[in-house]
């Protein structure tokens, strides 16, 4: 015998309403990345973002998504650059930062100047610098694919996004 999909407990999606589709995304813990490049007018750029994840080791890509209705969609589209940070778990306020407008970001944000012009944030758990190699539509989003070139990293726990909250990730009891 059959069941029907009610029966197994799956639930038809309601497209209509968003809030339910990213409650249910969100149970998908992920990480948290700030990533900046530099805008074709020369200020910098910088964005959070959980929508991040390994493509290929050969050759090394990675790739993220931004909201086509992002202000610095047209900048992270010409760029050449770009550089992912991934956040340890004490850069909650760095995220919460940097997933705000603001006139200059990175005002305050102790951050150096890398040679191709991008700004790297300072103390971050990895930094990748990436070659800006494609994009792809994606719905409401614009996916993008980067080859990284150079890279950081240091020891740290990261931090960890789930359910609309930062989260501590920590080493599993059983192991």
């Amino acid at each position: 015998m059959q069941n029907t999909l009610n029966e197994l407990g799956l639930n038809q999606i309601d497209i209509e309403n968003p809030r339910e589709i990213r409650n249910l995304l969100g149970q998908f813990a992920t990480g948290v990345t700030v990533i900046t490049t530099r805008g074709q007018d020369g200020r910098k750029v910088g964005m959070t973002a959980n929508s991040f994840s390994s493509l290929s080791l050969d050759p090394p890509l990675i790739l993220w998504s931004l909201a086509k209705t992002a202000p610095s969609l047209t900048d992270f589209c010409a760029a050449e650059y770009f550089a992912i940070h991934m956040l340890a778990q004490e850069h909650h306020q760095l995220s919460g930062h940097f997933s705000r407008g603001a006139e200059d970001k990175f005002a305050g944000i102790a951050h150096q100047q890398c040679p191709v012009g991008i700004p790297l944030l300072d103390d971050a758990l990895a930094t990748l610098l990436c070659r800006n190699v494609q994009q792809y539509e994606g719905g409401d989003h614009l996916i993008f694919i980067g080859q990284i070139e150079h890279y950081q990293q240091r020891s740290g726990e990261p931090l960890v996004f789930h359910a609309g909250q930062y989260r501590v990730a920590s080493a599993h009891p059983a192991l």
